[in-house]
């Protein structure tokens, strides 16, 4: 039986175990990497889609689709809610291509549906509000990887303020009350910063219960598409302060 304070046993049981926790690091980094690869490309890949979509102006695709398009119109804007329920509830029946066929059928459509903003506002101060966003993002997101102490207690709260952000987005279609507007801005702002360190230690976490699992594939889907949705509303939220309208 081996001594416990056998040092030649102790080495040999420190090599095993720092053999294991480098294994494990380099399993975490590979994962990370590829659902934040996933989320980077399919915000590209909706960037690319709003852009050709509303190249022209006012006699684009996207200017005719929502002055005229009729229930077309109303589809292209619902169809992105619907992928993400799909997504949300089907994806333990849904294999691991359909789950990624899916997302970047929803980054597609959500460059149809965000087209609109380029004919609102003007390409620098959507240029701008891009790259604050994603440098505020990368910031948020780095911060909830590296940070030790534990988010999850604000996870509740951030969804109740999202909750209650969309009741006032609501209420507020009906009211028109520009301070109102300017309040629900701050406010998403604050609760997608907040999301996205949040989300981040999460999908982090899921790491060490899905290792080696075969829905390790699906996570890294579903990863990339909970910190796509806090980088684009983070992004939509921003362009309202620092957006110039035509």
């Amino acid at each position: 039986m081996a001594n416990w304070s056998d040092p030649r046993t102790t080495a040999l049981g420190r090599t095993a175990s720092t053999t294991a926790d480098a294994a494990f690091d380099a399993g975490l980094r590979s994962y990370m990497l590829s659902v934040y690869n996933y989320m980077a490309s399919g915000v590209l890949l909706t960037g690319i889609v709003a852009l050709l979509f509303a190249w022209g102006g006012a006699e684009s695709p996207a200017a005719q689709l929502f002055l005229n398009g009729g229930i077309l119109k109303w589809v292209v804007m619902l169809a992105p809610l619907g992928v993400v329920m799909w997504l949300s509830f089907g994806i333990n029946r849904l294999s691991e291509s359909a789950a990624k066929a899916l997302f970047w059928a929803y980054a597609v459509l959500m460059g149809l549906s965000l087209s609109t903003i380029l004919l609102v506002y003007t390409g620098t101060s959507v240029a701008q509000t891009f790259f604050a966003s994603a440098a505020a993002f990368a910031g948020l997101s780095l911060w909830g990887y590296t940070t030790k102490k534990d988010l999850s207690a604000f996870g509740t709260f951030l969804i109740m303020g999202v909750v209650g952000l969309l009741v006032a987005m609501v209420i507020n279609l009906f009211l028109k009350s520009s301070g109102l507007d300017l309040v629900i801005s701050g406010i998403g702002v604050l609760l997608f910063a907040g999301l996205t360190a949040y989300d981040t230690q999460k999908i982090k976490s899921m790491y060490f219960h899905l290792q080696g699992s075969d829905f390790i594939g699906k996570s890294v889907v579903m990863g990339a598409l909970t910190l796509y949705l806090d980088f684009i509303n983070l992004f939509l939220f921003l362009l309202r302060f620092m957006g110039d309208r035509r």
